[in-house]
């Protein structure tokens, strides 16, 4: 056989551009991460699960803490696209929190988003991994807070504490739901937090400038029951 023919053999591989390889890396390290834990789980075994040498992983990855840093940081806009999303999905006001609160409360319970990994590991002490944790909460915040300030006659100072505070709530609620194995289905659940914040939020009065009739009528950012 001539050389020629041994290479025509050959499987080909495919060069994948950086970016692609990149998330691929990223979700096989999402994969071992989520199973293993970052503690246990080695750059041998991440490049394993990619199909690639371990010096290809370390050409986009300088070490195992620059890998999870990485991952942390597309969950960390992931959670904040997804809120985002979820507000801006309706100009109903009492459907957005419901979609809000629906669209986190899934998230928060796919393994495959990553949250759990990030949000409820032990890692969450590294200093790189808490700013950017804290930069997920901050921008969630800040969505929330950008449509309590649209649709009501307070202030960004006031809007944003509000924003935190909801947050906060939301955060907490979903994160134990999930940690603790609740028996209470995901509706329930999100029904009784929901039934929590809209007693708050409910009563704080509506911009007549955001919608002059039904401000009229309601007087509150949120038809609260």
């Amino acid at each position: 056989m001539t050389p020629a023919d041994q290479t025509a053999d050959q499987p080909s591989r495919v060069r994948l551009p950086r970016d692609e390889r990149r998330a691929m890396l990223l979700r096989a390290a999402l994969e071992t991460f989520s199973e293993h834990g970052y503690h246990a789980t080695a750059m041998d075994d991440i490049a394993e699960r990619a199909g690639v040498s371990k010096p290809v992983l370390y050409q986009h990855f300088d070490s195992k803490l620059e890998l999870y840093v990485a991952l942390a940081e597309r969950v960390r806009d992931d959670i904040v696209e997804t809120v985002r999303a979820a507000l801006e999905s309706t100009p109903d006001n009492d459907a957005r929190i419901a979609a809000t609160m629906a669209a986190f409360f899934e998230f928060v319970d796919r393994p495959a988003s990553g949250y759990p990994l990030v949000f409820a590991s032990d890692m969450g002490r590294e200093p790189a991994v808490a700013a950017i944790i804290d930069e997920a909460r901050r921008g969630c915040a800040e969505a929330i807070g950008q449509v309590i300030q649209d649709e009501t006659d307070l202030g960004g100072d006031e809007s944003q504490l509000l924003a935190v505070a909801i947050t906060s709530q939301v955060q907490a609620v979903a994160q134990h739901w999930v940690e603790s194995g609740s028996p209470l289905p995901r509706e329930r659940a999100m029904e009784l937090l929901m039934a929590l914040v809209w007693r708050g939020i409910g009563h704080v009065p509506q911009s007549t400038a955001a919608d002059g009739e039904e401000a009229a009528g309601s007087g509150t950012v949120f038809h609260a029951g």
